[in-house]
C-alpha cells in the first residue's frame, strides 16, 4: 500500500504526542531543523504541522491523517473523519477549555455584558458563533499572540485556551464563561478513509494511541494470596475486568493479577497486605486495549 502521511502536531502538543506515540509502540525522532520526523514504521511517513492547520491539510488530502484539537476542526469548519477522541493535552490527561476571560477588576460579569465590547482571540469563528447563539453582538478580532496581555488596555475581553488556569491567574484574569471544551482528535481525510489499506492502518494507530492514553492512568498489580485469604483479597479489588486467578505450584495458594487506576493502587496496596496478600508487585502499563 501507499504510505500513510501522518501529521504530528507541532508546538505545545508536540512533546506529549511523541511520548504518547512511544507508549503506543512508535519511535519518532525529530530533527529541530526539519518538518519531516523519522518514524520506525515503513508504512507511515510523518509530518510536523501546526494544530491550527492540521484539519485543513487533512481535508485537502495533503495529509492522510493527523492529531489536532476538536477546537481547530470546529474553527476551520473542516470536513474530515473523526477516527477517535484522545483525552490528553500539553501537561495533563485532561481536556483543555477555551474561556472568556477579563481583567479581575473588569465590571463584566457575564457573556451578556460583552454586548458592544471588543474581544481578542485565535478562535474567531467559534467565538462569533458562541456569541451569536446568546444574542450578543461584539467585535471579535484575531489575536496574533500574547493574547493574555491585551486585557484591559487593548480589548475588553479575550477568549483563550487554558489547561490549568495558571497563565490566566498570572496575568490577573478571571474566567467569565466557557466557550468550548476540546480534546485531541485523530482525524483522517475522506479519501484515506475510503482506501481499505490506509483505513486499517489509521484504525490501528488509533487503537494503539487509545490504549496508551488508558495505560497512562492505570497500573498492573500481581500478588500471591494464601488459600484462606482469597475471597477477602478479591473483595477489595476494583478491576478493569475480573481479576486473573491461578493456582500456585504445590497448591500453596493463588496468584492474582489485575489492572486498576494508579491513584487507587496507593491506597489499596496496604489494605491488600493486611488482608493476607504477599509479594505484591505494581508495574506500569504502556497501553491497555479494551
Amino acid at each position: 500500500m501507499e504510505k500513510v502521511i501522518f501529521g504530528i502536531p507541532k508546538g505545545s502538543l508536540q512533546e506529549s504526542t511523541i511520548q504518547l506515540l512511544f507508549k503506543a509502540g512508535y519511535r519518532v525522532r525529530v530533527d529541530p531543523r526539519s518538518y519531516y520526523p523519522a518514524i520506525d514504521d515503513e508504512q507511515v511517513e510523518a509530518r510536523l504541522i501546526r494544530p491550527q492547520d492540521m484539519s485543513r491539510f487533512v481535508e485537502k488530502e495533503c495529509v492522510d491523517a493527523g492529531l489536532t484539537g476538536a477546537d481547530w476542526v470546529a474553527e476551520n469548519e473542516s470536513d474530515v473523519v473523526t477516527v477517535c477522541e484522545l483525552t490528553y493535552a500539553k501537561q495533563e490527561l485532561v481536556p483543555i477549555r477555551w474561556v472568556v476571560a477579563v481583567h479581575e477588576d473588569s465590571p463584566i460579569q457575564s457573556v451578556q455584558d460583552l454586548d458592544g465590547k471588543r474581544i481578542s482571540t485565535e478562535l474567531v469563528n467559534v467565538t462569533r458563533e458562541f456569541l451569536r447563539e446568546r444574542g450578543v453582538e461584539a467585535e471579535v478580532e484575531f489575536s496574533h499572540g500574547a493574547t493574555e496581555t491585551k486585557v484591559p488596555d487593548l480589548v475588553d475581553a479575550i477568549v483563550e485556551l487554558t489547561e490549568t488556569g495558571a497563565s490566566l491567574r498570572a496575568n490577573d484574569l478571571r474566567v467569565v464563561d466557557t466557550v468550548m471544551e476540546s480534546r485531541t482528535l485523530l482525524i483522517a481525510s475522506h479519501a484515506a478513509w475510503e482506501d481499505a489499506a490506509k483505513r486499517t492502518k489509521i484504525e490501528n494507530i488509533g487503537m494503539l494511541l487509545r490504549g496508551a492514553v488508558i495505560g497512562e492512568t492505570k497500573v498492573g498489580l500481581k500478588m500471591n494470596v494464601p488459600d484462606g485469604a482469597l475471597q477477602k483479597v478479591l473483595s477489595l479489588l476494583p478491576a478493569l475486568r475480573n481479576p486473573t486467578v491461578s493456582s500456585l505450584a504445590g497448591e500453596s495458594g493463588y496468584a492474582v493479577e489485575t489492572v486498576l487506576e494508579e491513584k487507587v493502587a496507593r491506597e489499596l496496596i496496604p489494605r491488600l497486605k493486611r488482608a493476607g496478600a504477599e509479594g505484591i508487585i505494581e508495574y506500569a502499563l504502556n497501553k491497555v486495549i479494551l
